[in-house]
């Protein structure tokens, strides 16, 4: 089956899908990567996911795309992995699940994060997902263990512009912080409120009193 080039990637011939099981991404992909063997076949570029935001990543918007990228340390020192864009970052959720292989041997690990518009730890959830495979090896060198098989999509949602949605809040969000809009707390002085009841109450026994001497006097006189 012969594929085709777009953009410098090879892209499958109409009617064929890339509908991998997460143990042929581990076991037929990611490991012949690591270990420097061929390739079932060469449709899955290699790029480093944190130069584009998800919706720039190569390939169609709408469809689910596959990448081949190696860990990038945050700092020179210490073994956090970078995790940020130009436009947001990359946020781990739940916990990581175990690849395991037809001999029951656990090969690989697939971690699923979100990414959130912003910076952290404020930022604003999108509907991008990325499933992250890394293997599972004793028998890897450090520089093996550096690559990852990067599964992307866009979480299919009942909203019809929820990108759109999330675009304008998240401009929204930055624009109030801006102008420096900040909510006021309300103080309600019930000192003053119960004043003027006091100075109410007094006002009607006031006229009361003198409807009553009035009436009195009214009395007398007839």
């Amino acid at each position: 089956m012969n594929s085709l080039r777009l953009n410098g990637l090879r892209k499958l011939p109409p009617g064929f899908r890339f509908q991998p099981t997460e143990e042929e991404l581990v076991f037929q992909y990611l490991k012949c990567k690591a270990f420097s063997f061929p390739l079932p076949a060469s449709i899955i570029p290699d790029l480093n996911i944190c130069n584009f935001d998800p919706w720039d990543l190569p390939g169609e918007l709408g469809e689910e795309r596959y990448f081949f990228s190696m860990k990038e340390a945050k700092y020179k020192t210490g073994n956090r992995i970078n995790r940020a864009t130009a436009s947001g970052y990359w946020k781990a959720t739940g916990s990581d699940k175990q690849i395991i292989s037809r001999r029951n041997q656990v090969a690989g690990m697939r971690k699923t994060l979100v990414f959130h518009m912003g910076k952290p730890p404020h930022g604003l959830r999108t509907d991008w997902i990325m499933h992250e495979y890394r293997l599972v090896n004793n028998y890897l060198n450090p520089e093996m263990e550096k690559w990852v098989l990067c599964h992307v999509f866009l979480k299919k949602t009942s909203k019809k512009s929820s990108e759109e949605e999330i675009m304008q809040s998240f401009c929204n969000k930055n624009r109030n912080e801006a102008l420096g809009h900040r909510m006021e707390p309300k103080v309600y002085n019930f000192m003053r409120e119960k004043d003027a009841e006091s100075s109410s109450s007094s006002s009607a026994s006031s006229r009361s009193d003198i409807t009553e001497v009035s009436s009195s006097a009214c009395s007398r006189q007839y």
